[in-house]
């Protein structure tokens, strides 16, 4: 059966339904009837379940009854953010047809497809983070990778040639959906994200690629932005900006240009650093007690999403951090006058993104106009700064009177949500607006006259002039009085206690109200649609001032917290270490209800390893967290929590601190252990931090603690990079006396009966014993366990020849550096070639066969 036969079953407007869904098959499709989006069929189902609506059944199509479900017009942005935070998208489809002169079902066509990467409406989103459209291609050379944020017009590319890397910046833009090609073969990076979308092949095409991208951005070619040889992110690019202008059918006049992440100007943070870092979100996937909640303290959305961007991309530029540190210092003194300023700044960066898709609503014209009435008095409070960089940003942010003029003029103080029943232009903006509103708005002083009237002629009391939306005006006398209307009242609608009538008088002042209501209403949108083409050609200008005060934001936020949490101002110096006076961990000092106890930290090329010893709970993860944000806040510009710091250059930041299993890859917690060790031998550089915490913990013990002293030696001796390795192997502490540039620190406790207590104070050399028992003890193990861990202790201990420090000799560990000879080895060492006769030597080869 062909198509146009199927199709003939149904009626005309499930005809045009199908029609339109065949367009769209794979995502929901809403489909405009009256004062509701109805769905069908299986989209009914699917929408039943994931909105919890009613499922009912309309008529008969087909022979069949068909499934549907809906959703009213005016509350659809609830449902749709539903369906979005879901992963889902949809196709909403809009009637376009005029009922007057339709004839059949009113034409309808999709306006629009919202998903997750691509909304770009306020309820939609989430105001304080980035909302990301990613695509991703492989080739066996690499990866090449982009991002959108169609919210702000921000369009990056990026390209890495391993797995790693990738997972990487996966984690760092964490974005809403991904778009991949239908043969893509690393799967398992992507499989457990949300808003996946398989594209063809062709999609990818280069050759198109660059043509959409020259198109878009108005030029000849690519190389003024620096990615005409990023042939993998190029493809990824294409894909991702076909994909945008099909979903939103209209130009996107915001996306402006493309950039180029580049790996030598950030300070690389693989995925598990982010994670363990906890830098937006913590271990158990909420925002509590993260760096983010500690540090944002911004007054805007806009610059919330910025100190974010901040904190997951350091950067190694040191004349940008200058200027921001210098920033921060000077807005200690200004920050008060500042804040509250921009707390009555709304979100412009996301304003100006729908003014651009042509999606703004009344009442983002109303927040544009009421941020930009603050501008001047910004300006005003930005005059005594005296920094070079905030006198540039400061002029960047401008004061756009002209277009602060245009709004106040045009748009009512408190518009409504939508421009669809007007009352959003401003009396006096447009005279013949006011003129037709004044004709409509006298329609209630002339029908109370005429109801006074007609009540005196025809000795009615219960006589009454009202409207009804169906049969416009009438004149209503009850049931019982109705004999009393004269001739010339024509009966225009029956009720149970009442008849409505209308007469030649006030059906012409009806045509007239109606008409200049109707005419009022297109007019308004007219001059609606009319601010946009006024305000788009000063878009580029807003959207660089939007962006100016966001970072203004930043710094003020950045400098508040200096202040308020006492953070000192680091020095970033050329020489390779780390030296860090008294340190805290920021967000472990703001949980505590005890006072923090503050430590120091010496890292140098003479220094560069620290083995930490100590017990459970002693302090030894928190210290290296600590030195790692502390370098982290330090590379993002921001002061940091510490009396004074000094560090050298750091390329990347890698911890391999706790663990657990990753059964949906079939990884167990060693298995997550190992492959996270092999990154960072791989990977880290003599410009690396690197924490190690517990290498080796999750085999037998000597398996353990070969592992973790060959990463040890491999660390000191081949990488060289500064290290913290925290350990319970006491063996490891012999190492400083064998290795250059090892030194042994630890976290001392004070122990009694089976209780403990933690000094949380760092100390030269190594710890005295490990404390478990003692720790177990405070976690609730019966006392007669405790007992009987203390007596097998001793007996262990007993046959140790280093029974008093619970160590080994170093020639006892000679089975990690000097393999165990083999019986081959054995065998040859006896023969003598040259006494050997041909046959005895046949014989001999033979042997060692055997032995193999």
């Amino acid at each position: 059966m062909t198509e146009n036969q199927t199709l003939s079953h149904h009626t005309p407007m499930m005809q045009q339904y199908l029609k339109l869904k065949a367009e769209n098959p794979d995502i929901l499709l809403f489909y405009r009837m009256g004062d509701f989006y109805e769905l069908f069929y299986d989209d009914a189902k699917k929408a039943s379940q994931l909105l919890d609506i009613s499922l009912t059944k309309r008529g008969a199509s087909a022979g069949e009854p068909i499934p549907m479900a809906g959703v009213p017009y005016h509350a659809v942005e609830g449902y749709l953010a539903k369906l979005i935070s879901l992963g889902e998208s949809v196709a909403i489809c809009e009637q376009i047809g005029d009922p007057a002169t339709s004839k059949g079902p009113l034409e309808r066509k999709v306006v629009r497809i919202v998903t997750p990467g691509t909304v770009s409406d306020e309820r939609l989103l989430e105001d304080r983070k980035d909302n990301l459209l990613a695509a991703i291609w492989q080739e066996p050379s690499g990866y090449g990778y982009a991002t959108l944020d169609i919210s702000s017009g921000r369009f990056h590319v990026f390209e890495c040639d391993n797995k790693e890397t990738m997972q990487a910046e996966l984690q760092r833009t964490s974005p809403v959906e991904i778009l991949y090609p239908e043969d893509f073969k690393s799967m398992a990076l992507i499989e457990n994200r949300h808003g996946l979308r398989r594209r063809p092949l062709w999609e990818f095409d280069l050759n198109t690629a660059k043509q959409q991208l020259n198109m878009q951005f108005g030029t000849k070619d690519l190389i003024g932005f620096g990615v005409e040889q990023s042939i993998k992110a190029l493809k990824a690019a294409g894909c991702l900006l076909q994909y945008v202008k099909d979903t939103q059918k209209t130009s996107l006049p915001h996306i402006r240009s493309i950039i180029k992440e580049c790996h030598d100007k950030f300070i690389i943070l693989d995925a598990a650093t982010r994670r363990n870092l906890e830098i937006t979100e913590n271990l158990s996937g909420t925002t509590e007690n993260t760096v983010a909640s500690i540090l944002d303290r911004t007054q805007t959305a806009m610059g919330s999403r910025m100190l974010k961007r901040w904190l997951h991309a350091p950067i190694r530029d040191l004349m940008m951090l200058n200027q921001r540190q210098t920033s921060i210092c000077e807005l200690q003194n200004h920050y008060h006058d500042i804040q509250p300023l921009l707390k009555q700044i709304g979100d412009i960066e996301r304003i100006l993104a729908r003014l651009a898709l042509r999606s703004a609503r009344p009442r983002d014209f109303a927040r544009l106009r009421d941020s930009y009435n603050i501008l001047p008095v910004l300006q005003q409070s930005l005059k005594h700064i005296e920094n070079p960089y905030l006198i540039a940003l400061a002029s960047h942010i401008n004061s756009f009177d002209d277009i602060a003029a245009l709004l106040n003029e045009s748009i009512i103080e408190a518009p409504p949500v939508l421009i669809r029943d007007g009352g959003v232009i401003a009396p006096g903006y447009n005279a013949e607006l006011d003129e037709l509103r004044a004709l409509s708005a006298g329609a209630t002083s002339y029908l109370d006259q005429l109801e006074i009237r007609e009540r005196q002629t025809l000795g009615i009391d219960t006589l009454k002039i009202g409207f009804n939306a169906v049969h416009g005006y009438y004149i209503q006398i009850s049931r019982g009085q109705s004999h009393l209307a004269p001739i010339h009242y024509t009966r225009r609608q029956t009720l149970k206690n009442a008849e409505r009538y209308i007469i030649p008088e006030l059906k012409e002042y009806e045509d007239k109200v109606l008409t200049s209501k109707g005419k009022a209403l297109a007019l308004e949108k007219s001059l609606y649609d009319e601010l946009f083409d006024r305000l788009l050609p000063h878009l580029d200008s807003m959207l660089k001032s939007a962006e100016s005060l966001a970072e203004l934001d930043v710094l003020a936020t950045l400098a508040e917290r200096s202040e308020t949490l006492n953070y000192c101002c680091p020095k970033l110096i050329a020489e390779k270490g780390i030296h860090i006076e008294n340190g805290r961990h920021l967000v472990v000092e703001n949980v505590l209800s005890e006072p923090f106890i503050a430590n120091s930290l010496n890292l140098s090329p003479q220094r560069r390893m620290l083995i930490i010893t100590g017990p459970n709970m002693g302090g030894k993860s928190t210290y290296m967290r600590q030195t790692a944000l502390i370098v982290l806040l330090a590379y993002m510009g921001s002061f940091v929590p510490a009396t004074q710091a000094s560090i050298g250059p750091i390329d990347r930041i890698f911890t391999r601190i706790g663990a657990s299993d990753d059964l949906a890859s079939g990884r167990s917690t060693f298995m997550v252990e190992m492959t996270e060790t092999a990154n960072i031998m791989h990977n880290a550089t003599e410009h690396s931090l690197v924490l190690m915490d517990e290498i080796g913990r999750g085999t037998s013990t000597y398996d353990g603690l070969s592992l973790a002293w060959a990463c040890v030696e491999s660390l000191a001796n081949q990488t060289k990079a500064m290290t913290l390795f925290a350990t319970h192997y006491f063996e490891l502490t012999q190492l400083p006396e064998s290795i250059a540039g090892v030194h042994n620190v630890h976290f001392d406790a004070i122990e009694h009966d089976n209780t403990i207590a933690f000094m949380h104070t760092v100390a030269d050399g190594a710890a005295s014993k490990s404390f478990g028992i003692a720790v177990a003890g405070l976690a609730g193990v019966p006392n007669s366990i405790l007992k009987r861990a203390k007596q097998k202790l001793k007996e262990l201990e007993a046959l140790s020849k280093n029974s008093s420090h619970s160590h080994v000799d170093s020639s006892q560990l000679n089975f990690i550096t000097e393999p165990e000879v083999s019986e081959v080895e054995m065998a040859l060492r006896t023969i003598d070639p040259d006494s050997l006769t041909p046959k005895q030597a046949l014989e001999a080869l033979y042997k060692l066969k055997n032995l193999l």
